[in-house]
């Protein structure tokens, strides 16, 4: 059931471009939503759903899926667009985001939305669920892999850090952790509410594997998912990629203000010309 697309580098810019322009359309027309977490994650997503992930989205319950979890669970606009991208549900249903009786609620649903593994949004429970998912897989006699994305904000919670300790000690197999550092949190820069650095040497000391990368950089993205994907055969793994929060907008870039903020109209514009110019570059 090996994912359906495999798309080649220069497909996946492109796809990611779309993504971006599906995010500022769909938060802009909600009036809500968290747009810069959601800019920062698009070209993880875009490389796991289009290339790395064992998935089908005419069989999104597939017993031997790989699982996702978006563990930072605010930042559905990139999650929703994306799934709509790969065709679990008509792009149509973006225009109903956030609104009373969508499918697409403001945190995911797994009981509303094709494609969600796990109901998420209460930060920081995440990685526990994902490494639930992988005791079970292995129960079953089931070898799929788990994917979750974490924010950096969120890994200043406790939880996150019980479940690296717990992976950790069982040398878990099949979970693989992203850490979203795009450095900005909800009123601020991260370093300066609570600093979580050297974070690779605490994943390491809670017996992790880790892999660096650009998360914003297609290329790199995919060498840190695939190097992760055959680690995580040994025990757990995370990927720490360093981000930028509202990512290809360049007036949202770095700004907290943006991490939970729709653009409004004049704001839409600009933004969708950045992306179509970039976009103009890779073609």
């Amino acid at each position: 059931m090996k994912n359906q697309q495999g798309f080649a580098v220069k497909e996946l810019k492109k796809t990611a471009a779309t993504i971006r322009r599906l995010i500022l359309r769909t938060t802009h027309n909600a009036g809500c939503g968290h747009t810069g977490g959601s800019l920062s994650e698009v070209e993880l997503l875009t490389a796991l759903f289009f290339r790395i992930m064992n998935i089908d989205n005419e069989k999104p319950d597939a017993p031997d899926r790989d699982r996702f979890i978006l563990s930072k669970g605010h930042a559905t606009p990139g999650y929703y667009c994306t799934l709509a991208a790969r065709g679990f549900f008509p792009i149509e249903e973006l225009d109903g985001f956030d609104k009373f009786g969508s499918i697409l609620q403001g945190h995911p649903d797994m009981h509303k939305t094709p494609g969600v593994d796990m109901s998420s949004g209460s930060l920081g429970q995440g990685l526990s669920c994902g490494i639930g998912m992988r005791i079970a897989a292995d129960m079953l006699g089931r070898d799929y892999r788990v994917w979750v994305l974490l924010g950096d904000g969120e890994s200043q919670e406790g939880q996150v850090w019980e479940a690296a300790m717990w992976a950790g000690s069982n040398r878990t197999r099949g979970i693989i952790g992203i850490t979203d550092l795009n450095a900005v949190q909800l009123s601020g820069n991260t370093d300066d509410t609570l600093s979580l650095f050297p974070i690779e040497d605490k994943w390491t000391s809670f017996g992790w594997k880790c892999v660096s990368c650009n998360g914003n950089d297609m290329e790199d993205c995919l060498r840190a998912l695939e190097e992760a994907e055959k680690l995580s055969a040994e025990g757990p793994v995370m990927v720490l990629a360093k981000t930028t929060k509202g990512c290809g907008v360049s007036f949202m870039e770095n700004d907290f203000r943006w991490h939970g903020k729709a653009p409004d109209g004049d704001e839409l514009e600009r933004a969708l010309a950045e992306i179509d110019r970039a976009e103009a570059a890779i073609c």
